[in-house]
């Protein structure tokens, strides 16, 4: 069974930083899609990055290049997301999610394809 058990979130200044984390477990495939979403108040989830097994390609939602960094640990299904100058509309809950047997991040990102859901975790960026 597949779990994910996510990490970070918190309170923090605009401006400052947060790392999440994502610990995936229970499949041996090694072609997946790992990634976050996020819900903002008002708004439906959407993508904010994601990061394929296959080749390392790598997504970003346009409101979040240049500030959001996704990686994976190698050898290791955690996936993590440095989040710099963070803004109040990144004010969220964050879902890190998982699709195996498919390694793409358009499936994922786009196509919104996700397989399994983390719990969410709470990023309030507020002063």
């Amino acid at each position: 069974q597949v779990q994910l058990v996510e990490s970070g979130g918190g309170l923090v200044q605009p401006g400052g930083s947060l790392k999440l984390s994502c610990a995936a477990s229970g499949f041996t495939s090694d072609d997946y899609t790992i990634g976050w979403f996020r819900q903002t108040p008002g708004k439906e989830r959407e993508a904010v990055s994601c990061f394929s097994s296959a080749d390392h390609s790598t997504y970003y939602a346009d409101a979040v290049k240049g500030r959001f960094t996704i990686s994976k640990d190698n050898g290791k299904k955690t996936a993590s997301l440095q989040m710099n100058s963070l803004k109040p509309e990144d004010t969220g809950v964050y879902y890190c999610a998982v699709t195996t047997m498919i390694a793409s991040v358009q499936a994922m990102c786009v196509l919104q394809i996700v397989g399994n859901w983390g719990q969410g975790t709470q990023v309030t960026v507020s002063s």
